[in-house]
């Protein structure tokens, strides 16, 4: 009877168990919409991804302490100057916890050349934890992800998949 009475309890816990671990969340892959966002960037402006639906979009996940995304800023800022006219924006998502403390006399140094924004947990969350930086996507003229890159990335080889993706235009 004993063992009876611990099985039922077992098995009644078993939904309580379940619904206490939550799945990580998933990075949207791909050919997938690119998650939307509207965040304020380092000039009180309003940042919202879907407005720039039309252009390719080089989105940045880096943070002020990390070496990799240190190396890769000047190129995205190279980038911008040299494509922009053919539709590149860049935007760059700071993932420091303690915000534009931290990135505000990071853009004074640096003199990026195109919008920084803060990222919050709903951001982070929709775009899969981002376990690792830096992450980069580029995102195609129709807001789907092209390429999604964690690591500092090939600079010629991004460079090129920027070109390819100016090139086509999109869907109707």
């Amino acid at each position: 009877m004993l063992l009876r009475t611990f099985a039922i309890a077992l098995v009644a816990m078993c939904p309580l168990v379940a619904s206490s671990q939550t799945a990580p969340p998933t990075a949207p892959q791909v050919g997938e919409p690119a998650p939307d966002f509207t965040l304020t960037d380092s000039t009180g402006a309003p940042i919202k991804l879907s407005a720039y639906k039309g252009k390719v979009v080089l989105l940045d996940f880096w943070a002020t302490w990390c070496g990799g995304c240190k190396v890769e800023i000047p190129w995205y800022v190279e980038f911008q100057n040299e494509y922009q006219k053919d539709g590149l924006s860049a935007i760059g998502i700071s993932m420091d916890e303690d915000g534009w403390k931290s990135v505000k006399p990071f853009l004074e140094e640096h003199k990026l050349n195109y919008s920084v924004v803060i990222a919050n947990q709903d951001l982070t969350t929709r775009y899969g934890g981002l376990p690792s930086l830096p992450m980069t996507l580029l995102i195609d003229r129709d807001g789907k992800i092209a390429e999604s890159h964690a690591g500092m990335v090939d600079k010629d080889a991004f460079e090129n998949k920027i070109k390819t993706l100016l090139r086509q235009s999109p869907a109707k």
